[in-house]
Protein backbone atom coordinates (compact mmCIF):
# COMPACT_ATOMS: atom_id res chain seq x y z
CA UNK A 1 0.00 0.00 0.00
CA UNK A 2 1.42 3.41 -0.75
CA UNK A 3 1.45 5.72 2.35
CA UNK A 4 -1.55 7.43 2.88
CA UNK A 5 -0.89 11.26 2.62
CA UNK A 6 -0.97 13.42 6.36
CA UNK A 7 -4.51 14.00 7.12
CA UNK A 8 -5.26 17.69 8.35
CA UNK A 9 -4.41 18.01 12.19
CA UNK A 10 -7.01 18.10 15.07
CA UNK A 11 -7.09 18.70 18.17
CA UNK A 12 -8.78 15.77 20.73
CA UNK A 13 -11.94 17.77 21.42
CA UNK A 14 -11.77 18.11 17.43
CA UNK A 15 -11.74 14.60 17.11
CA UNK A 16 -14.42 14.37 19.72
CA UNK A 17 -17.04 16.38 17.71
CA UNK A 18 -16.17 14.44 14.32
CA UNK A 19 -16.56 11.15 15.67
CA UNK A 20 -20.41 12.90 17.05
CA UNK A 21 -20.99 14.73 13.99
CA UNK A 22 -20.29 11.08 11.52
CA UNK A 23 -22.86 8.76 14.41
CA UNK A 24 -25.24 11.84 13.60
CA UNK A 25 -25.05 12.06 10.23
CA UNK A 26 -25.42 7.91 9.34
CA UNK A 27 -28.35 8.13 11.61
CA UNK A 28 -30.01 11.16 10.88
CA UNK A 29 -28.62 12.23 6.86
CA UNK A 30 -27.30 14.80 5.74
CA UNK A 31 -29.81 17.70 6.34
CA UNK A 32 -30.14 16.42 10.02
CA UNK A 33 -26.25 17.13 10.68
CA UNK A 34 -26.84 20.70 11.86
CA UNK A 35 -24.58 22.90 14.22
CA UNK A 36 -27.28 22.30 16.92
CA UNK A 37 -27.90 18.83 16.50
CA UNK A 38 -24.72 18.29 16.76
CA UNK A 39 -24.28 21.03 19.69
CA UNK A 40 -26.98 18.66 21.91
CA UNK A 41 -25.71 15.16 20.87
CA UNK A 42 -22.45 16.60 22.62
CA UNK A 43 -24.11 18.10 25.53
CA UNK A 44 -22.69 21.32 24.68
CA UNK A 45 -23.50 24.81 23.51
CA UNK A 46 -23.81 25.61 20.25
CA UNK A 47 -21.50 28.20 19.91
CA UNK A 48 -18.66 26.09 21.52
CA UNK A 49 -18.55 24.26 17.95
CA UNK A 50 -17.20 27.31 16.31
CA UNK A 51 -14.04 27.45 18.85
CA UNK A 52 -13.13 24.17 16.55
CA UNK A 53 -15.02 24.42 13.12
CA UNK A 54 -16.28 27.95 11.74
CA UNK A 55 -19.90 26.38 9.99
CA UNK A 56 -21.33 23.12 9.06
CA UNK A 57 -19.13 23.28 5.46
CA UNK A 58 -15.81 22.84 8.05
CA UNK A 59 -17.82 20.01 9.88
CA UNK A 60 -18.69 18.29 6.52
CA UNK A 61 -15.22 18.36 4.85
CA UNK A 62 -13.34 17.10 8.09
CA UNK A 63 -16.28 13.81 7.29
CA UNK A 64 -15.91 13.67 3.68
CA UNK A 65 -11.77 14.05 4.25
CA UNK A 66 -12.05 10.87 7.01
CA UNK A 67 -14.62 8.69 4.63
CA UNK A 68 -12.07 9.40 1.68
CA UNK A 69 -9.34 8.38 3.73
CA UNK A 70 -10.99 5.03 5.13
CA UNK A 71 -11.98 4.34 1.49
CA UNK A 72 -8.93 4.87 0.10
CA UNK A 73 -7.10 2.47 2.87
CA UNK A 74 -10.01 -0.26 2.18
CA UNK A 75 -8.65 -0.51 -1.93
CA UNK A 76 -5.14 -0.26 -1.51
CA UNK A 77 -5.36 -3.27 0.68
CA UNK A 78 -7.49 -4.81 -1.33
CA UNK A 79 -4.80 -4.04 -4.17
CA UNK A 80 -2.47 -5.46 -2.14
CA UNK A 81 -4.22 -8.82 -1.02
CA UNK A 82 -5.42 -9.37 -4.57
CA UNK A 83 -1.47 -9.00 -5.50
CA UNK A 84 -0.40 -11.41 -2.94
CA UNK A 85 -3.02 -13.95 -3.75
CA UNK A 86 -1.69 -13.64 -7.07
CA UNK A 87 2.30 -13.84 -6.28
CA UNK A 88 1.82 -16.65 -4.01
CA UNK A 89 -0.52 -18.92 -7.03
CA UNK A 90 2.14 -18.52 -9.22
CA UNK A 91 4.98 -19.41 -6.60
CA UNK A 92 2.93 -22.47 -6.40
CA UNK A 93 2.46 -23.12 -10.17
CA UNK A 94 5.88 -23.76 -10.34
CA UNK A 95 6.04 -22.94 -13.86
CA UNK A 96 3.98 -25.86 -15.20
CA UNK A 97 1.06 -25.41 -18.37
CA UNK A 98 -1.11 -26.99 -15.46
CA UNK A 99 -0.78 -24.98 -13.23
CA UNK A 100 -0.99 -21.77 -15.26
CA UNK A 101 -4.01 -22.98 -16.53
CA UNK A 102 -5.06 -23.19 -12.94
CA UNK A 103 -3.91 -19.87 -12.08
CA UNK A 104 -5.60 -18.20 -14.81
CA UNK A 105 -8.85 -20.12 -13.85
CA UNK A 106 -8.42 -18.47 -9.98
CA UNK A 107 -7.87 -15.24 -11.02
CA UNK A 108 -10.79 -15.54 -13.39
CA UNK A 109 -12.84 -16.57 -10.25
CA UNK A 110 -11.78 -13.99 -8.03
CA UNK A 111 -12.23 -11.06 -10.77
CA UNK A 112 -8.18 -10.15 -9.92
CA UNK A 113 -7.58 -6.20 -9.29
CA UNK A 114 -10.87 -4.58 -10.64
CA UNK A 115 -12.81 -7.11 -8.64
CA UNK A 116 -10.71 -6.50 -5.77
CA UNK A 117 -11.55 -2.81 -6.07
CA UNK A 118 -15.21 -2.91 -6.93
CA UNK A 119 -16.21 -5.61 -3.67
CA UNK A 120 -13.96 -3.33 -1.49
CA UNK A 121 -15.68 -0.11 -2.60
CA UNK A 122 -19.22 -1.69 -2.67
CA UNK A 123 -18.88 -3.14 0.89
CA UNK A 124 -17.27 0.27 2.41
CA UNK A 125 -20.36 2.20 1.01
CA UNK A 126 -23.08 0.03 1.91
CA UNK A 127 -21.52 0.12 5.76
CA UNK A 128 -21.32 3.41 5.70
CA UNK A 129 -24.19 5.18 3.21
CA UNK A 130 -24.39 8.66 4.34
CA UNK A 131 -21.07 9.28 4.91
CA UNK A 132 -20.66 7.61 1.45
CA UNK A 133 -23.09 9.65 0.20
CA UNK A 134 -22.26 12.71 1.83
CA UNK A 135 -18.31 12.24 0.04
CA UNK A 136 -19.47 11.60 -3.37
CA UNK A 137 -22.29 14.23 -3.77
CA UNK A 138 -21.81 17.58 -4.44
CA UNK A 139 -18.88 19.61 -5.29
CA UNK A 140 -15.48 18.33 -3.81
CA UNK A 141 -14.30 21.05 -0.82
CA UNK A 142 -10.76 20.44 -2.25
CA UNK A 143 -9.03 23.58 -0.66
CA UNK A 144 -10.09 22.01 2.97
CA UNK A 145 -9.15 18.76 2.07
CA UNK A 146 -5.59 17.04 3.01
CA UNK A 147 -3.19 17.91 -0.05
CA UNK A 148 -2.70 14.83 -2.27
CA UNK A 149 -5.81 13.03 -0.42
CA UNK A 150 -8.28 12.72 -3.31
CA UNK A 151 -5.73 11.43 -5.62
CA UNK A 152 -4.46 8.75 -3.40
CA UNK A 153 -8.05 7.02 -2.46
CA UNK A 154 -8.94 7.06 -5.90
CA UNK A 155 -5.65 5.72 -7.14
CA UNK A 156 -6.70 1.72 -6.74
CA UNK A 157 -8.89 2.16 -9.67
CA UNK A 158 -5.92 3.23 -12.17
CA UNK A 159 -3.92 0.70 -10.64
CA UNK A 160 -6.98 -2.10 -11.63
CA UNK A 161 -7.80 -0.55 -15.11
CA UNK A 162 -4.67 0.58 -16.20
CA UNK A 163 -5.34 3.43 -17.83
CA UNK A 164 -6.87 6.72 -16.60
CA UNK A 165 -10.09 6.64 -18.94
CA UNK A 166 -10.59 2.98 -18.21
CA UNK A 167 -10.36 3.75 -14.80
CA UNK A 168 -13.04 6.96 -14.74
CA UNK A 169 -15.24 4.94 -16.08
CA UNK A 170 -14.92 1.78 -13.58
CA UNK A 171 -14.91 4.09 -10.97
CA UNK A 172 -18.44 5.90 -12.71
CA UNK A 173 -19.92 2.23 -13.02
CA UNK A 174 -19.18 1.55 -9.31
CA UNK A 175 -20.55 4.63 -8.03
CA UNK A 176 -23.49 4.33 -10.35
CA UNK A 177 -24.19 0.81 -8.61
CA UNK A 178 -23.83 1.68 -5.10
CA UNK A 179 -26.08 4.93 -5.36
CA UNK A 180 -28.81 3.21 -6.84
CA UNK A 181 -28.39 0.29 -4.53
CA UNK A 182 -28.52 2.91 -1.29
CA UNK A 183 -31.53 4.70 -2.41
CA UNK A 184 -33.16 1.26 -3.57
CA UNK A 185 -33.79 2.20 -7.10
CA UNK A 186 -33.41 -1.11 -8.62
CA UNK A 187 -36.75 -3.47 -9.13
CA UNK A 188 -37.37 -5.81 -6.30
CA UNK A 189 -35.88 -8.97 -6.97
CA UNK A 190 -33.06 -7.76 -8.91
CA UNK A 191 -29.72 -9.94 -8.62
CA UNK A 192 -27.78 -7.38 -7.77
CA UNK A 193 -24.47 -9.66 -7.58
CA UNK A 194 -25.71 -10.71 -11.03
CA UNK A 195 -24.95 -6.82 -12.11
CA UNK A 196 -22.09 -6.61 -10.75
CA UNK A 197 -20.84 -9.65 -11.82
CA UNK A 198 -21.26 -8.43 -15.79
CA UNK A 199 -20.07 -5.18 -15.20
CA UNK A 200 -16.88 -6.53 -14.03
CA UNK A 201 -16.77 -9.04 -16.78
CA UNK A 202 -17.20 -5.90 -19.04
CA UNK A 203 -14.52 -4.07 -17.77
CA UNK A 204 -12.57 -7.04 -17.79
CA UNK A 205 -12.51 -7.51 -21.10
CA UNK A 206 -10.08 -5.15 -21.51
CA UNK A 207 -7.23 -6.72 -19.43
CA UNK A 208 -6.18 -10.37 -19.04
CA UNK A 209 -8.28 -12.59 -17.40
CA UNK A 210 -12.29 -12.37 -17.01
CA UNK A 211 -14.57 -11.99 -13.75
CA UNK A 212 -17.19 -14.29 -12.36
CA UNK A 213 -17.23 -13.17 -9.02
CA UNK A 214 -19.27 -10.49 -8.02
CA UNK A 215 -18.63 -8.02 -5.21
CA UNK A 216 -20.92 -9.66 -2.93
CA UNK A 217 -23.20 -7.84 -1.20
CA UNK A 218 -21.72 -7.83 3.03
CA UNK A 219 -24.07 -9.59 5.52
CA UNK A 220 -26.47 -7.81 7.72
CA UNK A 221 -24.95 -6.29 10.78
Amino acid sequence: MSDRPELTPRTLRAAKIIEAARALLEEEGRDGLTMRALAERLGIRAPSLYKHFPDKAAVEAALIEQGLAEVGALLHAALDEAAAGATTENADAGGSADAAGADAGAAAGSGGAIGAVLRAYRASALANPNLYRLTTSGSLPRERLAPGLEEWSGTPFFLAAGEPYLAQALWSFAHGMVILELDGRYPEGSDLDRTWAEGMSAFSARLPGSVTTPPSRPPAR
